[in-house]
């Protein structure tokens, strides 16, 4: 086994961002992908015009990739938010508002996977009063994906990162998967698996992946430390995505690592293992 038994998706929100967003598709495509995924990509606002979904969609399909993984909105992806889930007022109304446009998006495109970033603790506001929230925008969310056929997917996060961010260990995320899946009936909450995230918390990775693997709905890649590619750290990626394949995973595995040139910093990937398959 290895990398080439993998199925690998690039993410446009962290890879080939010096390009223009309806330039990025075919950026991923040029470099031999054909799968894709994105954080909400629209930071400012969760019902952007028809016009730029439109877009967006047409620049999916002319590129020839299939986005396989859609964030809900989560407020400034990268920066301090780290999701609207939790958050009281305004941000979990934003949250509310985009959950149908991004499940709509996502079935016009066909994306089966919707990630929802759980938020951050804010000060002055009780955790538990925070979690009845994010518990209640949360089956929302599960009954929308489940509408257009897609889960809905928790991450978790790291400390060092995202010190205000609760879901910093495998099992609080899993935690939140079994009681949203409980509050729905539904059985389509998932774990999103970052391996780098956990990694930086100090989780034992192959423990995890024993543990989860049949709860884990998608995966994340980058080396520790520096959240660079494969190959720029010390985590053992190869190994740990073999450890997943052999558990029964056999999704799609993101790849979400910084890289100045993105279509450079793909040589630890042979060119037959990046169409999916």
């Amino acid at each position: 086994m290895g990398y080439t038994d993998q199925r690998f998706d690039v993410n446009l929100s962290i890879l080939f961002t010096e390009l223009p967003l309806l330039e990025r598709p075919a950026a991923a495509a040029a470099a031999g992908f054909t799968a894709v995924e994105l954080w909400w990509p629209w930071i400012d606002t969760p019902t952007p015009a028809k016009e730029e979904l439109d877009a967006l969609r047409h620049a999916l399909q002319d590129a020839g990739t299939q986005l396989v993984g859609l964030n809900f909105y989560a407020g400034r992806l990268p920066g301090p938010d780290r999701g609207a889930v939790s958050v009281p007022g305004e941000e979990s109304e934003r949250f509310r508002a985009n959950i149908d446009v991004a499940a709509d998006f996502a079935a016009s495109v066909g994306c089966k996977a919707l990630n929802a970033l759980y938020g951050n603790r804010v000060e002055g506001v009780d955790p538990a009063a925070q979690d009845e929230l994010a518990l209640e925008n949360l089956a929302t969310a599960a009954r929308a994906a489940h509408r257009v056929g897609a889960v809905l997917l928790i991450e978790t996060l790291n400390q060092p990162e995202s010190p205000l961010y609760p879901l910093v260990s495998a099992p609080a995320a899993i935690d939140v998967v079994d009681r949203v899946n409980a509050a729905t009936g539904l059985a389509n909450a998932k774990f999103l698996l970052d391996l780098y995230h956990l990694a930086m918390n100090g989780e034992d990775l192959s423990e995890v992946i024993e543990k989860y693997a049949a709860k884990t709905g998608h995966v994340q890649i980058a080396d520790k430390p520096g959240r660079g590619a494969p190959g720029t750290g010390e985590l053992p990626l190869e190994d740990l995505l073999d450890q997943l394949r052999k558990a029964g995973y056999q999704g799609f595995v993101g790849l979400e690592y910084k890289a100045e040139d993105a279509a450079a910093s793909f040589g630890w990937l042979p060119a037959e293992a990046r169409a999916a398959r």
